[in-house]
């Protein structure tokens, strides 16, 4: 019997997995036991493909091929190369000693080649973790892969390569070394700032979820530049780095979202839902797990356009995701947890017409008809979003003017600074809207005279308790933009003036 180890993904992350192969003496088939799914079942034939393809007989007896745990239900084409490297080493092609701390993972054509395949930097991650020090990978995945550290990556073209590698007649490049890693593409710049013509108080808005990884909801009539607005939100965050950015790129990985051949971008993801999308396209889920956009947008953006427009359980099950950062899925055989810490920015009209309040227009929307379209926006998931800006129509003497305002790479460099300062604060919240409850004092250092104004407005306003906590972290990063080390009152003023309202 012959032991490979490999991986299979469930969600977005990896589970090892050990593919035992047995050849006995009775009639010639293949059986693949361990719960596999339909395009694992149809391995067998690919293998077959492949081994013919490479100049070998496919081994005249029965096969067993079984998949431990083998409770887990298994999907994808990533355990083909595994389980063709089984069977031709229970068939005394490949001895054991050579498969010791090595594990395999890719898809196989009928010709014997190497296809990438979505998850490949989750299983790499998994069979790490599993104790295998050397994996074995299509040669397309390379410049994913990679990134795992702690784990010697090899690339390969086809089976016959692996199989030459693992006999010692042709040694493989490691992932750093490999001449057919292609040159890294430059990031195209995204759209900037200053291309849209007034809205200071939005852009400062901008800027400051940017800085605290705040909430952001722009409210106004309709063509006045919200979508524009909440689109450059992305060019204005630090590139991600290290966990951050390899957790981000496992998710897109994981869900087949980028192609096997791409490269790991830094760029922190931006995602843009249509209002029909389902709970399951939102959240996640399917047959098998699959994430939804919440988790697409991990460690990047949520952009939710015609906020009241979602369907209203779609929008209620996203508060406790705001809260605790992950998505929860239970099944009757199978509990499945899915990364989701996102910031989340949404734009409305005032009303279904769009020009309630507007001055100038004349809203068409009767009193029943604003009531029904403002409740659903439920108070507590307004009460999770940190920033709400009224975006107003420009007028046309604004519009034809010049680009004014700062670039988004001079706010960029802002955001960076503020950041910086966050991190060197400490703490175990990175960004200044994960402040746990516990150091918000400590952390913030409002000033007597900010508390003081705190106290009147959450009396006058009658805030609750978490508004009140998420005031107080918006504070603290207008106080890091303006480089102080306390929470002074005007930084307090700011916050209040930049409060979500519905």
């Amino acid at each position: 019997m012959t032991c490979v180890w490999s991986a299979a993904l469930v969600g977005v992350s990896g589970v090892a997995i050990e593919v035992e192969v047995r050849l006995s003496s009775q009639l010639p088939r293949v059986d693949v036991v361990g719960l596999p799914e339909a395009a694992v079942r149809e391995s067998v034939s690919r293998i077959r493909g492949a081994i013919a393809s490479a100049g070998w007989t496919f081994p005249d007896r029965r096969a067993t091929v079984n998949l431990a745990p083998a409770e887990l239900r298994k999907s994808g084409a990533g355990l083909d190369l595994p389980m063709a490297i089984g069977i031709l080493g229970a068939a005394g092609l490949i001895g054991p000693d050579r498969l010791a701390g090595r594990a395999f993972f890719g898809e196989l054509a009928l010709d014997g080649r190497l296809r990438g395949t979505r998850g490949t930097l989750a299983a790499v991650l998994a069979m790490r973790d599993a104790g295998a020090r050397e994996a074995i990978i299509p040669w397309t995945s390379l410049r994913r892969a990679r990134h795992a550290p702690g784990i010697r990556i090899l690339g390969a073209p086809d089976l016959k390569t692996v199989v030459a590698h693992l006999l010692g007649e042709e040694k493989l490049a490691p992932a750093d070394e490999s001449p057919d890693d292609p040159a890294p593409i430059e990031e195209v710049p995204g759209p900037c700032l200053s291309e849209i013509r007034g809205q200071p108080l939005a852009k400062r808005a901008l800027e400051i979820a940017a800085a605290g990884g705040h909430g952001l909801l722009l409210t106004g009539p309709p063509g006045t530049g919200k979508t524009l607005l909440a689109r450059r939100l992305p060019g204005l965050l630090p590139p991600l780095r290290g966990e951050a950015r390899l957790e981000a790129f496992c998710v897109l990985d994981a869900s087949g979202a980028v192609a096997p051949e791409a490269p790991m971008s830094d760029a922190p993801p931006f995602r843009a839902p249509h209002h029909s999308a389902s709970a399951a396209g939102l959240l996640g889920g399917g047959h098998p797990i699959r994430p939804g956009e919440v988790s697409l947008a991990h460690h990047g953006v949520l952009f939710l356009d015609e906020l009241p427009e979602f369907d209203r359980r779609c929008l209620e099950s996203l508060r406790e995701v705001i809260e605790q950062g992950v998505v929860r899925i239970a099944r009757a055989n199978l509990r499945c947890e899915l990364p989701a810490r996102f910031q989340l920015v949404a734009a409305a009209n005032p009303c279904p017409c769009g020009f309630h309040g507007t001055p100038g227009r004349d809203c068409r929307c009767d009193d029943a008809t604003l009531a029904r379209y403002r409740r659903r926006i439920s108070g507590p998931l307004l009460d999770r979003i940190d920033l709400g800006v009224t975006v107003g129509e420009v007028p046309w003497s604004v519009l034809r003017a010049p680009d004014d305002g700062p670039t988004s790479e001079i706010v960029r460099n802002r955001v960076a600074r503020a950041r910086e300062r966050q991190r060197r604060r400490g703490g175990r919240g990175s960004l200044n809207a994960a402040i746990p409850d516990a150091q918000l004092e400590e952390l913030v250092r409002a000033t007597p005279k900010a508390l003081s104004l705190l106290g009147r407005a959450v009396e006058g306003l009658r805030l609750s308790a978490r508004s009140t906590r998420r005031l107080l972290r918006v504070a603290r990063t207008i106080a890091d933009l303006a480089e102080a080390d306390s929470t002074d009152h005007e930084a307090i003023a700011e916050a209040l003036q930049l409060r979500p309202t519905w």
